[in-house]
C-alpha cells in the first residue's frame, strides 16, 4: 500500500457517509479521535459518534477520526511503514494536537498500542515530550478502572462526555503550553493525569493508596464527571450514517442513561447512577430527522423501560415507520403494549437476561424478578407473534450450586414449552439463543473485592450445562470458555503493574500467556485473590461516587441472598404488604 492508495481508501469511506463533518485546521485545537477496533465496529458505537459530535460542536476544535485497519490492510500499512491518517482530510495523525481513544472493551487495550506504534508515537507517556500530540485515553472501561492503561495515558478521561469535552477544549484555550493544560485539567472533575499521581505498596506487594508525585498538586481520588440532568442534552444518537457497519444504516438513540435496579455484578448500573431520561420530544425529532437515512432505530439503554413515556416513544416510532430494535430488555417492566409495538415493527427476537435459572441465586444478585414473572412475559413474548428469545446467563455466581447449573436447563426447557405452545399452531418454530458468560468480578461493583472462581471449579460447571443443554431442539447455546475470561479479569482488576503485560501482547500477537509469562506479572494474584483486606484497590483513584461501605453492604447482603428493591418494585411490595381495610 502506498500514500495515493491509503487517501483514496479514506475518500471512498466519506463516500458512502452521510453526516460526517470537515473543518479547517487553522487556528484549531486539532483532535484526532481513535476507535482501537475496526470501522465496522467503531462507527456501531454510539458514545464514539457522540464524542465526535461534542468536539466537533465546540467552534475551535476540528475533530476527525482514525480506527483499526482489518488484517489484510493492517499488514500491508505495516509492511509499508505507512502512518494512520484520518479519514476527514487524510491527515498524519501524529500531526494533530491530540490522539484522543474512545476505549470500549478490555480486549481493544492492545489495539491503543498498535495505533500508537502505527503513528510513530512513544507507547509510554514518560517518553513523550511537548512535541508529540497529547494522548488522551476515554471512555466506559476507563472510569471504572483506568490503571491498566495509565502509563500509556497522559490524560484519562473518567466520566461522560457531555462534561468532560466542554472541560478539555476550555484547558486549551486558557493554556499556553502542554504542562499548563495538564495543570488545569488536573483540577477539572474527570480528568486524571497518571503523571501526577504515584501508587504506594507495602511491604507483601498491596496497593496501599496514592500519593501526588513530588512537585504536582491534584486531587485524590478523581472525581467522575457526570451529568446532573438529562433535561436540556440532545439524546445520544447516530449522526453519520454508512452501511458498513456492524448494525448497517440503523439509528441508534439513547433513550435512558443508568438502571435503578442496581444488580451486584454489573458495573454500569452502579456507574452510570442517576437514571436519567432524555426528553422524550427531542428523542422524536432527533429520530423523524434520521428517518430519511434508516429504516431501522436501535434504542441504545440498560433499562429502557425505565423512561417514562417508553410507550409514546414507541408508538410514535412505529408512526413513523421505523423497525425497533430495542436494547435488551427488563422483565421487570415489559409490557403487554411494548412487546405489541415491537411485533408490529417488524421485530422477531427479544433479548432478556435472567442471569440464572434459580430464584434463589437472583436473589443472591439482586436480579429482581422471580422465575413465575419471567415465564409469564415469556407467555406475553411468544402469544404476541416474537418468534425467538435470546437469554443472557452467568456462571461462577456466589453461593453457586450445581442445583443452579440445573434450574437453567429447566427454565430454558420451560421457555421452550412456552414458545413451542404458540409457534407450532403457526407451522413457524423459531429459537432460543443462550449466552453464558463466567463471572468476573468488576470494578465498581459489590463484587469488586471478590475473588475470581477457580478455573478449575469453572471448566466443571461449563462442561455440566454443556451435557445439560445437549438435548434440547431448537435451543442453542454459546457457553465462553473460562480461559477466555481469565485474562479479561487480569485487564479488568489489575493495576499499573499489568502494563507491561498489555505492551508485550500488543508485540507478540496478542499472546497472553507468554505475555503474562514474560512480563513477570502474578496474573493469579490480581484474579483469584481475596481483596476484602487490602487498604486500597486500584480503582480507588477515581470516585465513582458510591461509598465502599454501600458496596460491603451490598455484598453481605448478596451472602444471605436477600434483595435490595429498587424504588419502584419497592412501592409495588408496599402496596401487597399493606393492611385490608376494615370490613
Amino acid at each position: 500500500m502506498n500514500t495515493w492508495q491509503q487517501r483514496e481508501h479514506a475518500q471512498a469511506i466519506l463516500a458512502k457517509e452521510t453526516g460526517y463533518i470537515r473543518k479547517p485546521h487553522a487556528d484549531r485545537v486539532r483532535v484526532a479521535l481513535a476507535f482501537p477496533n475496526t470501522y465496522w465496529v467503531g462507527m456501531s458505537n454510539l458514545g464514539f459518534q457522540t464524542v465526535y459530535r461534542l468536539m466537533n460542536a465546540q467552534d475551535d476544535v476540528v475533530c476527525e477520526r482514525f480506527f483499526l485497519p482489518p488484517k489484510q490492510e493492517l499488514a500491508a500499512l505495516l509492511a509499508s511503514r505507512l502512518p494512520p491518517v484520518t479519514i476527514e482530510s487524510q491527515t498524519p495523525v501524529s500531526d494533530f494536537d491530540v490522539v484522543a481513544f474512545s476505549v470500549s472493551f478490555e480486549w481493544d487495550y492492545v489495539n491503543v498500542l498498535t495505533l500508537l506504534r502505527m503513528a510513530g508515537l512513544p507507547r509510554y507517556a514518560t517518553e513523550r515530550t511537548a512535541r508529540h500530540p497529547l494522548i488522551v485515553i476515554g471512555g466506559a472501561v476507563t472510569f471504572v478502572n483506568p490503571e491498566p492503561l495509565a502509563p500509556f495515558a497522559d490524560v484519562i478521561a473518567a466520566g461522560e462526555g457531555e462534561e468532560l469535552v466542554p472541560a478539555l477544549a476550555g484547558a486549551f484555550r486558557a493554556a499556553s503550553d502542554r504542562a499548563e493544560v495538564l495543570q488545569l485539567l488536573a483540577h477539572q472533575r474527570g480528568f486524571y493525569i497518571p503523571s501526577f499521581y504515584e501508587p504506594q505498596f507495602g511491604g507483601d506487594g498491596r496497593l496501599t493508596g496514592y500519593a501526588t508525585a513530588p512537585g504536582r498538586t491534584a486531587p485524590v481520588p478523581v472525581r467522575k464527571a457526570a451529568v446532573k440532568t438529562t433535561e436540556a442534552l440532545d439524546p445520544p444518537a447516530t449522526s453519520i450514517f454508512t452501511p458498513d457497519t456492524e448494525f448497517g444504516s440503523r439509528f441508534l438513540i439513547e433513550v435512558v442513561r443508568g438502571c435503578a435496579n442496581l444488580c451486584r455484578f454489573c458495573w454500569a448500573g452502579y456507574n452510570y447512577l442517576p437514571v436519567r431520561s432524555f426528553p422524550t420530544d427531542r428523542i422524536l425529532e432527533l429520530a423523524e430527522a434520521a428517518r430519511t437515512y434508516s429504516s431501522r432505530v436501535g434504542l441504545v439503554s440498560i433499562a429502557l423501560c425505565d423512561h417514562p413515556d417508553i410507550e409514546r416513544i414507541l408508538g410514535r416510532l412505529h408512526e413513523i415507520g421505523y423497525s425497533i430494535s430495542p436494547a435488551s430488555l427488563r422483565l421487570d417492566d415489559l409490557t403487554a403494549p411494548i412487546v405489541r409495538l415491537l411485533q408490529a415493527s417488524g421485530e422477531r427476537s427479544i433479548t432478556i437476561a435472567p442471569e440464572t435459572g434459580s430464584d434463589r441465586l437472583r436473589r443472591v444478585i439482586n436480579k429482581t424478578v422471580t422465575n413465575d414473572e419471567i415465564l409469564d412475559r415469556a407467555d406475553l413474548i411468544f402469544a404476541s407473534g416474537i418468534e425467538n428469545l435470546k437469554l443472557y446467563f452467568m456462571i461462577g455466581l456466589p453461593t453457586e450450586t450445581d442445583d443452579d447449573l440445573v434450574a437453567i436447563r429447566d427454565l430454558t426447557v420451560q421457555l421452550r414449552d412456552r414458545m413451542l405452545k404458540y409457534a407450532r399452531p403457526r407451522g413457524q418454530i423459531g429459537r432460543i439463543v443462550g449466552s453464558v458468560n463466567p463471572l468476573i468480578p468488576k470494578p465498581g461493583t459489590a463484587y469488586q473485592w471478590m475473588p475470581m472462581e477457580d478455573p478449575a471449579v469453572t471448566d466443571r460447571k461449563i462442561k455440566r450445562l454443556r451435557s445439560l443443554m445437549s438435548d434440547l431442539d431448537n435451543v442453542y447455546f454459546n457457553i465462553k470458555s473460562e480461559r477466555h475470561s481469565y485474562f479479561q479479569a487480569l485487564l479488568s482488576l489489575g493495576d499499573r503493574r499489568v502494563a507491561p503485560v498489555i505492551e508485550a501482547a500488543e508485540r507478540n500477537g496478542q499472546n497472553w500467556r507468554a505475555a503474562v509469562a514474560e512480563s513477570g506479572v502474578d496474573a493469579d494474584d490480581f484474579i483469584f485473590r481475596d481483596r476484602s483486606a487490602d487498604p486500597c484497590l486500584p480503582w480507588d483513584i477515581i470516585d465513582g461516587g458510591l461509598k465502599a461501605s454501600f458496596y460491603r453492604s451490598e455484598f453481605d447482603k448478596s451472602l444471605r441472598a436477600e434483595w435490595t428493591l429498587p424504588p419502584k418494585r419497592a412501592k409495588e411490595n408496599e402496596k401487597l404488604l399493606l393492611p385490608m381495610a376494615p370490613g
